[in-house]
C-alpha cells in the first residue's frame, strides 16, 4: 500500500511539474535566450519538484506524528493494555529522504522537457 501511495504521489508531483513547465514556457525560452544552460534549467525544475515533494512529505509527517500522539493519549482510555505507538527520529528522517527521492524521480521528465526546449520555439509559445 505504501508503494502505491508513493507511486501516486510521484505521478501527482510529475503532473504538477509538467503544468509548471507548460505555463512557464516563455520564461524558459527567455532564460535560454539570455544564456541559461540546459543544466541550469534542469537543476531549477528538479529543485522545485524536490521542494514540492518534501513540503508535502512534511505535511504527511506532521499528520502522522499528530495521529500517533492522539493514539497515545486516547486509545489507552478505551482499550486496556494498548501499547503506546512510538515515532522514532530515524523513521521521520527516512520519510523525508524518501519524499525527496520521489520528488527527484518524478521531476526528471518535466525537467528534461524544459531543458530540451529551443529558445526560439519557447518564445513563440502562447
Amino acid at each position: 500500500m505504501a508503494t502505491i501511495s508513493l507511486l501516486v504521489g510521484g505521478i501527482g508531483v510529475a503532473n504538477i511539474m509538467l503544468v509548471s513547465v507548460t505555463e512557464r514556457t516563455r520564461e524558459i525560452g527567455l532564460r535560454r535566450a539570455v544564456g541559461a544552460t540546459r543544466k541550469a534549467i534542469m537543476r531549477q525544475f528538479l529543485t522545485e519538484s524536490s521542494v514540492l515533494a518534501v513540503a508535502v512529505g512534511t505535511v504527511g509527517v506532521l499528520f502522522g506524528v499528530t495521529l500517533c500522539w492522539l493514539a497515545q493519549v486516547y486509545f489507552p482510555r478505551f482499550v486496556p493494555n494498548f501499547p503506546a505507538p512510538v515515532v522514532s527520529m530515524g523513521s521521520v528522517l527516512v520519510s523525508f529522504a524518501i519524499s525527496a527521492v520521489v520528488g527527484l524521480v518524478a521531476g526528471v521528465y518535466p525537467a528534461a522537457r524544459a531543458a530540451r526546449m529551443r529558445p526560439i520555439e519557447a518564445l513563440h509559445y502562447e
